[in-house]
């Protein structure tokens, strides 16, 4: 008869009342519980821990593994069972339950057990199985989740930071660091850990989850650990690896975007301006400049950041985006920043480079066309028009004269433009057309200005419209030749002895008419003649006398006699 058979057989017998059939010939097993997934059976050979209740038919109690407080582990089909305990087991799965029938022959015959189990008993067992390995097991990995990118995996010597649950075979949970204040922290392959959570950590990629089962003998074996894992337990894992780095790690470097033109490369001393991202490994976002709308403005190379940054920064292009990982000792260590960077954590910076300047750096020009037949070039103090587009050097648009009805004005060397601009506006040819690349030191410097950021690189497009001969600083009208001889007297128009404001206007302006003297440009002429007349008139009586009248010339010969 079949086991199946005997299993029915009993059934109905219970079901109808009909009580004993008589002797069993074998163990009687009902299967009254088996779990939905069954990784694999009890064989003989194989060590296992189960929980039973054993008692006589009437249901009195002989014994109990529960009463005791432990599990029973031992081997099963060797000898160290009755029996019918040895055939009743095999083939359960973890997790499952049976009702096991032995009778006396397959249990403790005629002799019994002295106080205990009487003579040619039938022995009735409740048994649910805990656990089950053999000698010859291994490691058992089983791959959850693995990240599509993964740059380099765990191997012997790295530190490594992760979550896990801890369970027994039956799920029974024994540990697990989320309810604690961080990851499990620790180095692989250096006996810090039980052997199969050395083997299993190895091959991991940050990001991945795995599940490692490990058998007992590669993990706590005969004398389990504390309350929580009992002798001879195999234990499952569920790990999240957080991150990894080695400690003779350097940092290490994706590039994700590299303009295809790059004027130069940041070295130490730069001054660099970049938006970033910061992440841990695992993705979280600690920190983003993005968020604060606003780059992050420092010296590279200097000590102002952190060590791993300080070298990711180097021989960047304008423009480039790049990925930096840093391990721990090259950026915040052991103890981490704050409450967002634990201790010993990898970092990574996405970076976008916006601009980077030298404070040595010159106005940089590059000359996109220049006229054939150009022989005068704008010099300090001439009055220009040009129009022009302003950008930051990510292309981001600031300014630009196409955005008014006419070009910008201005007067060379007057301090009315930023130095970097009036620089890069000499010796241009009228129709000519430039880039110019302007240092903030020679821009807006540190504090920016109404729509310049702080310390940020400009970038000029300019074409030279026109130009105007300029006059000397502190000039408001120059001769082209010698003046007359008898300059007051040429003056004085009606020679009454003074002159008069209508006398010096028109005297002006007939040397203008003539070409033998020009006014500063891009002012009002009534405005400049009346400064002029103003300035000749020493006392402010309405008239200017000969000692009065000067040339600018001895005006500053007089000074410097006076000085000296």
């Amino acid at each position: 008869m079949s086991l199946g058979s005997l299993i029915f057989l009993m059934s109905l017998l219970r079901a109808f009342g009909l009580g004993d059939p008589g002797p069993l010939e074998d163990v009687v097993i009902d299967r009254y519980y088996i779990p939905k997934i069954c990784l694999r059976e009890v064989q003989m050979g194989d060590f296992i821990r189960y929980h039973y209740n054993g008692t006589f038919k009437d249901g009195k109690k002989f014994d109990s593994s529960y009463d005791r407080g432990a599990t029973v582990a031992g081997v099963v089909g060797v000898g160290r069972l009755i029996t019918g305990m040895d055939r009743g087991l095999q083939g359960m799965c973890v997790n499952e339950r049976r009702h096991l029938i032995v009778p006396p022959h397959l249990g403790y015959g005629s002799l019994g057990v002295a106080g205990l189990i009487p003579p040619d008993t039938t022995l009735y067992f409740d048994v649910i199985m805990l656990d089950i390995w053999n000698k010859d097991d291994k490691l058992q990995i089983d791959t959850l989740y693995k990240p599509e990118h993964c740059n380099r995996t765990v191997e012997d010597s790295d530190f490594v930071r992760y979550h896990y649950n801890g369970t027994l075979l039956d799920g029974t949970p024994f540990d697990s660091s989320y309810g604690k204040e961080g990851t499990y922290d620790t180095y692989v392959g250096t006996g810090w850990l039980i052997k199969g959570m050395d083997q299993g950590l190895l091959g991991m990629c940050a990001g991945e989850k795995r599940r490692i089962t490990i058998p007992p003998f590669l993990a706590y074996g005969e004398k389990g650990y504390g309350t929580v894992i009992p002798p001879q337990a195999s234990l499952v894992f569920d790990v999240l690896l957080v991150d990894l780095h080695n400690p003779k790690d350097g940092i290490a470097l994706e590039h994700l975007e590299v303009p295809e033109s790059c004027r130069r490369k940041t070295v130490t001393g730069d001054f660099i301006r970049y938006h970033y991202n910061g992440t841990l490994m695992d993705g979280t976002l600690f920190d983003s400049s993005y968020s604060r709308n606003h780059t992050y403005d420092t010296y590279i190379g200097k000590g102002y950041i952190i060590p791993g940054m300080d070298q990711g920064l180097q021989g960047v292009c304008v423009g480039e985006k790049r990925r930096i990982i840093i391990p721990p000792h090259l950026a915040y260590g052991e103890n981490g920043a704050g409450d967002k960077i634990p201790g010993s954590a990898v970092l990574v910076f996405d970076i976008h480079v916006i601009d980077f300047h030298n404070p040595e750096d010159p106005v940089e020009i590059e000359t996109l066309f220049r006229p054939e037949d150009c022989n005068v070039t704008s010099q300090d103090r001439d009055f220009i028009r040009y129009h022009y587009n302003c950008s930051l050097m990510d292309g981001t648009k600031l300014f630009s004269s196409h955005d008014y009805d006419s070009p910008q004005e201005v007067t060379l060397g007057a301090n009315k433009v930023i130095e970097g601009l009036n620089r890069g506006l000499l010796n241009m040819c009228v129709g000519e057309k430039r880039v110019i690349i302007i240092p903030p030191h020679l821009g807006h410097g540190e504090n920016g200005a109404r729509g310049v950021p702080g310390s940020a690189v400009l970038r000029f497009e300019v074409e030279l419209m026109s130009r105007e001969d300029g006059v000397p600083e502190g000039y408001l009208f120059i001769w082209h030749e010698d003046p007359p001889e008898n300059l007051y007297e040429e003056m004085d128009l009606n020679k009454d002895g003074e002159i008069l404001p209508e006398e010096f206007i028109t005297f002006i302006k007939t040397q203008i008419a003539d070409g033998k003297g020009r006014l500063m440009p891009s002012s009002d002429p009534e405005k400049v003649i009346a400064d002029m007349f103003q300035n000749q008139d020493r006392n402010q009586d309405g008239k200017i006398t000969a000692d009065e009248l000067k040339l600018k010339t001895d005006e500053d010969q007089e000074r410097v006699h006076e000085e000296l």
